[in-house]
C-alpha cells in the first residue's frame, strides 16, 4: 500500500505515461467545440465584409419621354436617357477597407480567447476525472485493507482477543465507505458528461486517463507574466480599429465626384434639309456632393477620441483583473503543494501506527478501536492529498491560461 500511494500522489501532468492525452482531448475540443466553430464563421462574415468595402454607389439610371416635346432647331426632343456614378474622394475606400479589415482582425482574436478559455475548461474538467478516479482507488484500497482487518478480528475473536462489536464496527466501516464509493462513480459519470460535451461528442464516451501525474520543477521557477495575452491584444485591436474608423470618417467629410452621360433623342424637321436636322444630343455630365452640415462628422470625430479613452480604460482594468488572477494562482498553487506535502508525511506517519498495530497483532494484542482510527486517519490524509492536487492542477490550468502565448 505504501507503493500505492507514492504513485498515486505524483504531481502536474508534464508527462502522461499512458492513455489519451490531455492535449490530444484539448485539439480535438478546439477542432469541434461549436462555440469556437461559431466564432470562426463570424470572423468568415468579418473577412467578407472587407470584400464588400470595394463595393461602388449604385449606378443611377433614368429615362423619360416628353409628354409636350419641345422644339429646337434641329428637331423636337422625344425623350432623354441619363447614366450617373458617383464615386468617393480619392483614398475612401482604401480606408474604408482598412477599418473593415481592423475589426476582422479584432472578431479573429475572439477565436483565440475562446480557444484558451475551452483549454481551461478541458483542462480543469480532465483534472476532476481524474481526481474522482483517483478517489475510487483509494476508496477501494481502504475496503480491502478493512477487509484484512477484519479477518483479523475474526480470527482474535476465536480465541478471545476481541468481540463481536469489533467486527461488526470493521463492517460497517466497510460499508461507509462503499457508499463513498457508490456515489463517486454517479459524480464520474456527471463530469465525464460535461467533458463529452466540451469535445461535442457523445457523453457516454469513455475517457482515457493518465496514470500519473507530476510536477515540473523547472517551471515553477519560471517568471510568471502575462506576456502579450489576447484579451489585451483585442483591446488593442479594437483601439486601431477606432483610429481607422476616424481616418474613413475624415475621407466621408470630403466631396463626392460623379460623372454621368445624358442621351437625348431628337426628330427630323419635316420638309427642311440641313446638316444637323434631327441631331442627337450627347451631352457628359460632372457632378459634386459637398457636404456643407458637418456637424455629423465633428460628432463621429468626437466620439471616436471617447471611444478611444475608454478603451485604453477597460484594457487597463482587464490587465490589473488578469494580473491578480494570475499572482492569486501562483499563490494558490504554491499553497496546495505545502498542503500535498504535509498529507505526504501524515500518511508515513500514520503508515508507521499501522504497522506497529500489526506488530501488536503478532505478539497477541490489537485494539481494533486503533485499527479503526488509524485507518481513519489514513483515509482522511489520503484524501485530503488527492484534493490538494485537484485545486493545484485547476490553479495550474489558470496559470497556462494566462501565460502561455
Amino acid at each position: 500500500m505504501k507503493n500505492n500511494i507514492a504513485v498515486l500522489f505524483f504531481l502536474f501532468v508534464s508527462s502522461l505515461l499512458r492513455g489519451q492525452s490531455l492535449e490530444s482531448y484539448i485539439q480535438e475540443a478546439e477542432a469541434n467545440n461549436p462555440e469556437v466553430q461559431a466564432f470562426e464563421v463570424r470572423y468568415d462574415i468579418s473577412k467578407e465584409k472587407v470584400e464588400e468595402a470595394d463595393a461602388l454607389p449604385n449606378m443611377e439610371l433614368s429615362a423619360g419621354l416628353f409628354v409636350s416635346e419641345p422644339e429646337t432647331r434641329t428637331g423636337a426632343q422625344k425623350a432623354r436617357f441619363s447614366v450617373k456614378q458617383m464615386l468617393p474622394w480619392f483614398g475612401t475606400i482604401t480606408a474604408r477597407e482598412n477599418y473593415t479589415s481592423s475589426l476582422a482582425d479584432a472578431d479573429f482574436l475572439d477565436i483565440a480567447i475562446t480557444k484558451r478559455k475551452l483549454r481551461l475548461a478541458v483542462s480543469q474538467s480532465y483534472y476532476k476525472l481524474y481526481t474522482i478516479k483517483q478517489k475510487q482507488e483509494i476508496l477501494e484500497e481502504n475496503i480491502q485493507l478493512l477487509k484484512t482487518y477484519e479477518i483479523l478480528a475474526l480470527t482474535s475473536l476465536e480465541v478471545g482477543k476481541a468481540s463481536t462489536v469489533d467486527v461488526l464496527r470493521l463492517q460497517i466501516r466497510q460499508n461507509e465507505l462503499q457508499e463513498q464509493r457508490e456515489v463517486l462513480t454517479h459524480a464520474f459519470l456527471s463530469e465525464r458528461s460535461a467533458f463529452n460535451h466540451l469535445l461535442n461528442r457523445d457523453e457516454g464516451l469513455e475517457i482515457e486517463m493518465s496514470d500519473s501525474l507530476f510536477i515540473d520543477d523547472d517551471f515553477e521557477h519560471e517568471a510568471m507574466e502575462l506576456g502579450l495575452h489576447p484579451e489585451l491584444e483585442k483591446y488593442d485591436r479594437l483601439y486601431e480599429s477606432v483610429t481607422k474608423s476616424e481616418i474613413l470618417n475624415q475621407m466621408d467629410a470630403n466631396p463626392s465626384l460623379g460623372f454621368g452621360l445624358d442621351y437625348i433623342p431628337v426628330a427630323e424637321r419635316a420638309g427642311m434639309n440641313f446638316s444637323d436636322n434631327g441631331k442627337d444630343i450627347l451631352m457628359p455630365m460632372v457632378s459634386l456632393s459637398i457636404p456643407v452640415f458637418n456637424s455629423k462628422f465633428r460628432s463621429l470625430s468626437a466620439q471616436n477620441e471617447l471611444r478611444k479613452e475608454e478603451i485604453n480604460a477597460q484594457k487597463a482594468n482587464r490587465r490589473n483583473r488578469l494580473e491578480t488572477i494570475l499572482a492569486d494562482a501562483v499563490n494558490n498553487r504554491e499553497a496546495e503543494k505545502i498542503k500535498y506535502n504535509t498529507q505526504l508525511k501524515n500518511m508515513q506517519r500514520a503508515k508507521d501506527a499501522e504497522e506497529i498495530l500489526i506488530k501488536n497483532y503478532e505478539t497477541g494484542t490489537i485494539d481494533f478501536n486503533d485499527v479503526l482510527d488509524i485507518q481513519e486517519l489514513q483515509l482522511r490524509f489520503q484524501m485530503n492529498g488527492v484534493e490538494a492536487l485537484e485545486k493545484y492542477f485547476m490553479q495550474m490550468a489558470i496559470i497556462n491560461y494566462l501565460t502561455n502565448n
